[in-house]
């Protein structure tokens, strides 16, 4: 007896560990659809609220809640899966009666009499294979779902996560992707296409088989019309319908070098950036970011016609940055001339030596320190010694000639390396080196060689640096990613930083000379009729780099092209030769888009005015013009402005 006993108490034990088991793995089951949080494609837009790219992990799915299902997808749904989806309780009896009957004549499982919900269950925790256990599972797990959620709450998880084919997760999702239409504008026929793919996704996509989707949305059509839920002449109308169907690739991705900077950008603060369903909004204009890698081809073209066939052009590539002036909104950010050979972003990843365009801020700093732009400087030769290693440095000018005394604008405007040297050396290494390092310079050597810009910096960085120039001395930060909202529509917008450089008055010295560089200097190809353009060419040693930094009043504009591998260049590609005609065909263009964009620059306060030899010569009281140019002026009767 004692031994009846005990095997009655484990036969019982494992009873109920089987029945806890089976209530735990429901359990377990039901809590995915009922707390629902599937993955979400993130969307990216550009400023004008067009769709740059969708970021997503396996599966593209682009949320809608149940209030902005229109009604006649509802109905489309339960005419042609579930008819008393409103009255039962998560199983059709009568339907699976009727099942039974057909699979007990064909003496196998033929047909199934799967409810709604049950077609959610499968497609989200279970498999579709046709077995006793799984319908039993499927069938327990259907009325639990049931009595924790309402019809409205279940038809918004099937309809988000339900796959539509051709890669996309949720109605919402294969809408856009195949039609381009948001729910609410999809036709009739569009909407009986969308609910007849889930029964077969692969077979029903109508981007690969038209005519098997189109007889499967005929079959919806029929029966709506068949039950009375649409009329004679809505019926008939559908069923003449051809809808034009998109083959979009999913990702949708029209910037890519743009993307993976917003990725790297918000991936710190945002770690599920790509599964988290938020909407970024950018400052890139997409268009102007088409234009931008149209013109870098411009500037490549011309290089690789110039270099003929003997010379190797294969490591040739370049970069460009589009920048508002006043904002630092980036416009534009191309990091390479061709993304699918080469991801690498060279607008932000790589750090090229910017040459001579670098020296516009040696310039400024000696303005800021009572230069004027006529003030002289030595442009001679001169060899300097390292006292640790005894090894020498002599540099010479691009032309290989010296001028003796010249003005600080004709040194910028003809990009002389030597009177940049000497300018230094004159203003004293360390408290240059020391304010350039205040500014936000980084990687600078100690030595007079950071006159010609013998540092790394990425072009994006650069741009930051240089918008102090159309800015009037403020240093605007470039900012790609104005405002995130998460997918409860929570918003956090980003704004620029500002920092000040020097006074506007002073910087309009610089501004002035920088326009001269463009007017008859380095910079001449870089000329666009109809509107003031300023800017600085850059070249480095053995032509490894070619830079052209330039802007209009609204708009900063920076190209650079150089090898991958860091080799020299032709020594006829030069940052005036190269780079400025890529920034012409830029800004000729954008003028078409724009034609509303400022013309002039405007002369704030506190600077004055003199006509020196027929030019305006332009001076503050921090940069008064040199005795010997008020002496000339005295004797040819100047006026002051």
């Amino acid at each position: 007896m004692r031994y009846i006993v005990t095997i009655f108490s484990m036969i019982i034990f494992a009873v109920v560990l089987a029945v806890l088991f089976l209530y735990a793995q429901v359990r377990f089951d039901a809590n995915k659809i009922i707390d629902y949080k599937p993955k979400i494609t993130t969307q990216i837009y550009d400023r004008n609220g067009e769709l740059m790219a969708n970021l997503f992990e396996e599966e593209h799915r682009l949320y809608v809640p149940y209030d902005e299902i229109p009604a006649r997808v509802i109905e489309a749904l339960v005419a042609t899966e579930d008819t008393s989806f409103f009255e039962h309780g998560g199983i059709n009896i009568e339907a699976i009666f009727r099942a039974i009957i057909k699979d007990i004549q064909a003496m196998k499982l033929v047909e199934g009499a799967s409810t709604i919900t049950q077609q959610l269950i499968k497609n989200t925790v279970l498999t579709r294979q046709k077995t006793l256990s799984r319908k039993i599972n499927e069938a327990v797990l259907a009325y639990t779902v049931e009595a924790e959620l309402s019809k409205e709450e279940i038809l918004e998880r099937y309809f988000n996560h339900v796959y539509f084919g051709h890669g996309y997760y949720g109605i919402k999702t294969a809408a856009l992707g195949y039609f381009k239409k948001p729910l609410d504008r999809l036709t009739l026929k569009e909407i009986a296409m969308l609910v007849g793919l889930p029964k077969a996704p692969s077979s029903y996509d109508p981007t690969r088989h038209m005519d098997l989707s189109l007889g499967r949305a005929n079959q919806v059509l029929n029966r709506m019309h068949s039950i009375g839920w649409i009329s004679e002449g809505e019926y008939t109308k559908a069923m003449m319908e051809h809808p034009v169907v998109y083959d979009e690739t999913l990702t949708r991705n029209r910037a890519p070098y743009v993307v993976d900077e917003v990725i790297k950008t918000l991936l710190p603060e945002y770690e599920d950036i790509k599964r988290g369903g938020y909407q970024i909004y950018t400052s890139v204009d997409l268009k102007l970011q088409q234009l931008a890698q149209e013109s870098l081809k411009v500037g490549y073209e011309g290089m690789i016609s110039r270099a003929g066939k003997k010379t190797d052009t294969s490591e040739l590539n370049g970069a460009i940055v589009v920048v508002e002036n006043n904002s630092g909104n980036i416009l534009a950010l191309v990091g390479g001339l061709d993304y699918a050979k080469s991801s690498f972003n060279r607008a932000t990843q790589s750090k090229r030596q910017p040459g001579s365009s670098f020296k516009p801020f040696l310039y400024q700093k000696a303005l800021d320190w009572g230069y004027s732009p006529l003030s002289e400087i030595p442009d001679i030769s001169r060899t300097y010694v390292n006292s640790e290693t005894d090894e020498t440095w002599t540099p010479r000018n691009y032309e290989n000639n010296f001028e003796g005394l010249i003005t600080l604008k004709e040194a910028l405007v003809h990009s002389r390396n030597l009177a940049t040297i000497n300018l230094l050396s004159l203003l004293g290494l360390d408290s240059v080196y020391k304010e350039f390092v205040k500014d936000g310079f980084k990687n600078l050597s100690m030595d007079l060689s950071i006159a010609l810009g013998t540092f790394g910096i990425s072009p994006l960085e650069f741009s930051s640096f240089y918008s102090m120039f159309p800015n009037y001395g403020v240093k605007v930060e470039p900012l790609l990613v104005k405002k995130v909202v998460n997918r409860y529509g929570e918003e956090r917008v980003y704004e620029s930083k500002n920092t000040e450089i020097t006074s506007p008055k002073q910087s309009f010295l610089m501004l002035d000379m920088l326009k001269e560089v463009v007017n008859r200097g380095t910079g001449r190809n870089a000329q666009v009729a109809g509107i003031e353009i300023a800017g600085k060419t850059g070249t480095t040693n053995n032509n490894v780099d070619a830079w052209f930094c330039g802007f209009s009043p609204d708009i900063e504009v920076l190209t650079w092209y150089g090898n991958d591998n860091n080799t020299p260049m032709q020594r006829s590609e030069t940052g005036g030769r190269a780079a400025a005609p890529a920034f012409k065909h830029f800004m000729s263009k954008y003028l078409e888009l724009h034609p509303e964009t400022t013309r002039k620059f405007s002369m704030p306060e506190g600077v004055s005015a003199r006509k020196i030899d027929g030019v305006m010569e332009y001076f503050t009281d921090v940069s008064p013009l040199p005795k010997s140019s008020n002496k000339e002026l005295k004797e040819e009767g100047g006026l002051i402005f």
